[in-house]
């Protein structure tokens, strides 16, 4: 991340109704911008900003989530956790990833500031009018972790797939 929090900092979000209120209980893994058209559509924004961090490192504190299965660019689906009363978004999981890690919604936290994007992507879709900042990387597509990655993120990510037959 651009600006790296301490290690032992956490950060707290929720829904606008504040009936559902979690902790991320650690920095993410990697911060995604994405600009593509699945990703505006469901925001009905220009792009999506989700910080990828291990599900176990995710702590309800009030309320529940419901769980939405929507379908997804790739064809596999991903499970979107909202809040039962106001409908935000809270985070999803991906197909490719599974219920190991979370993508949460960036805007859904208290301090959204705290977590800048490491990385754009789909940048072949971004909206035209958006002008890109020049010192956080972007590709036209996806990316391959272990080119990106910092190494930390990089070894937290060996440990999910040691314990998960799924891939993050």
């Amino acid at each position: 991340m651009s600006e790296a929090p301490a290690p032992n900092s956490h950060f707290d979000g929720g829904c606008t109704c504040r009936q559902v209120r979690y902790r991320m209980l650690s920095k993410p893994l990697y911060v995604h911008c994405c600009h593509c058209r699945w990703c505006q559509r469901e925001t009905g924004s220009a792009f999506a900003l989700n910080a990828m961090i291990e599900a176990d490192r995710v702590q309800i504190l009030q309320g529940d989530v419901v769980v939405i299965d929507t379908p997804s660019n790739s064809g596999k689906g991903q499970r979107i956790s909202r809040c039962p009363t106001c409908e935000v978004a809270l985070w999803s999981n991906y197909a490719g990833a599974g219920d190991a890690v979370r993508f949460v919604r960036v805007g859904s936290l208290d301090e959204p500031d705290r977590m800048p994007p490491d990385i754009h992507i789909f940048t072949s879709t971004k909206q035209p009018w958006l002008t890109l900042p020049v010192d956080v990387p972007a590709e036209a597509h996806y990316y391959k972790a272990a080119e990106r990655w910092p190494a930390e993120s990089l070894e937290r990510r060996a440990a999910l797939l040691a314990k998960s037959p799924r891939r993050p």
